[in-house]
Order: structure tokens, then sequence, then C-alpha cells
């Protein structure tokens, strides 16, 4: 994934790449989480992963989407590691 943000298909803060059955399932607001970028990390990252369900993942990424911040991407990024350390929430 980090050779797709090399190459400008992916942003480094952003919603996770959505799969085809996921999309399936959005409804047209939940559709607006595909106008940006996938990103490597994303709040409902750092925020429990699958701890969150599928609609709550949708809407953080839309709330991220339509309050666009430097210092949120910041925060993220931060949090990341310790996400990834931690486990938590990842099945």
């Amino acid at each position: 994934q980090l050779w797709n943000v090399l190459r400008g298909d992916m942003a480094i803060v952003g919603p996770r790449p959505a799969l085809p059955h996921e999309v399936a399932k959005y409804s047209p607001h939940d559709r607006l989480r595909l106008w940006v970028k996938p990103g490597l990390t994303c709040l409902w990252q750092i925020g429990g992963r699958s701890d969150i369900d599928f609609a709550g993942q949708v809407a953080l990424d839309i709330d991220y989407i339509g309050q666009p911040s430097l210092l949120t991407d910041w925060k993220i990024l931060l949090a990341t590691p310790q996400a990834v350390i931690s486990g938590r929430g990842a099945y």
C-alpha cells in the first residue's frame, strides 16, 4: 500500500479502501466515502477497527471527509503505531 501512496493512488490518511461487497451495501450518502483517495490509516482504524460496526466505520469516514484538518491527520498518524502494535479490534 505504501507503493500506492508513492504512485499517488492512495493517501497516507483517508478512508480505508472499500471492498466491492462493502460498496454494494452503501446508501447514496455512504458513497460520499468514495469521493476521496483511500488511505493507509483512518479514524476508525485507530478508534477500534473491527470493534466498530460497518455503519460506524462509514460514518467516521464521512465525518472525516466533511471536516478536513491537518491537525486531525497528524493525530491519526501519531495514534496509528499504537493501534497496530496493540492489535485492539484486529480480528
